[in-house]
């Protein structure tokens, strides 16, 4: 059964951008403070994509000029 959720529906180009953003080292998109790229996912500050236009907005979330670096709190935070 296929996901409603469009961020799995292609999971290995979704992993592909993930990878792909990460290795840019960029700092949060959303505070601009540098981001420790090695801190385990639910880690407050650790590394998390985010959609510039979220999915539920029309966002696509594969396009890399869609996508950003963020921290897990702040992407929490901004909601969509």
């Amino acid at each position: 059964m296929p996901s409603s959720n469009p961020r799995y529906r292609n999971p290995k180009l979704r992993r592909t951008m993930r990878v792909r953003i990460m290795r840019r080292g960029d700092p949060c998109a959303l505070c601009g403070k540098p981001i420790d790229y090695s801190l385990p996912r639910g880690h407050p500050m650790a590394y998390e994509l985010d959609e510039i236009i979220p999915i539920s907005r029309g966002g696509s979330p594969t396009d890399p000029d869609n996508l950003q670096a963020t921290h897990a709190i702040c992407n929490r935070r901004k909601g969509n």
